[in-house]
């Protein structure tokens, strides 16, 4: 049953990673996407935001609803979060001289996930 929740969460997620690529290609042209990774940025935020969200509320219920974790953490934001991705067009950043997007796109990242994480286990 967890791989199928799994499966199933990991296609949802990919896809939702794909539709932000399309959305943001299409609302931002010629914008901030064209010198920034972008699509990429905010699938990642948005996955530490599920996934943080995820945790809070069901902190306490994942004995109960064991669905929760394979689908959502491990398969949802396991799909649309894209560590590859981002790493490659930092890489691609710093390469063209851009180093203070790179840096820039670092920085945000971690300190968004990660201090999304503490502020949620303060709470």
């Amino acid at each position: 049953m967890n791989f199928l929740a799994v499966f199933m969460g990991g296609g949802l997620g990919s896809l939702a990673r794909y539709l932000i690529g399309i959305l943001v290609a299409k609302t931002n042209q010629n914008g901030l996407s064209e010198y920034f990774p972008l699509a990429t940025f905010l699938s990642n935020l948005l996955a530490c935001i599920i996934l943080a969200v995820t945790l809070y509320f069901f902190k306490d219920k994942f004995v109960s609803f064991t669905w929760i974790s394979p689908l959502i953490i491990s398969g949802f934001c396991g799909g649309f979060s894209t560590f590859s991705t981002f790493s490659f067009e930092t890489s691609l950043l710093f390469q063209q001289g851009n180093y203070a997007l790179a840096i820039l796109n670092i920085v945000i990242s971690l300190a968004f996930g990660i201090g999304l994480f503490l502020i949620l286990d303060k709470q």
